[in-house]
């Protein structure tokens, strides 16, 4: 099965719109994401990624309702440790 997951940009590289990248937060792992299909994309914004490529936008509100989604599927603290108040570790 593949899922596509949210994460939250934490820093850019690259101005070439087709090879910018970014360093994406998934509940404090870090993961470098293509944003060739993105490229308006800023730091501090949420991404939905799948295989390596971010996809689309979401808002805050809506990373919060997927991430609680994702932990009552994972039966984890995915959600805990992306959206906890200390923003410590982050996507």
């Amino acid at each position: 099965m593949c899922l596509a997951v949210p994460g939250r940009i934490v820093s850019l590289t690259g101005d070439d719109p087709v090879t910018r990248m970014a360093k994406v937060s998934f509940g404090g792992v870090l993961k470098e994401v293509s944003l060739a299909f993105l490229p308006e994309a800023q730091v501090d914004e949420y991404v939905i990624v799948h295989a390596g490529f971010a996809l689309s936008r979401i808002d805050e509100h809506e990373a919060r309702q997927l991430f609680e989604d994702l932990k009552q599927l994972a039966g984890d603290d995915l959600a805990d440790a992306e959206l906890g108040g200390d923003q410590e570790p982050m996507p």
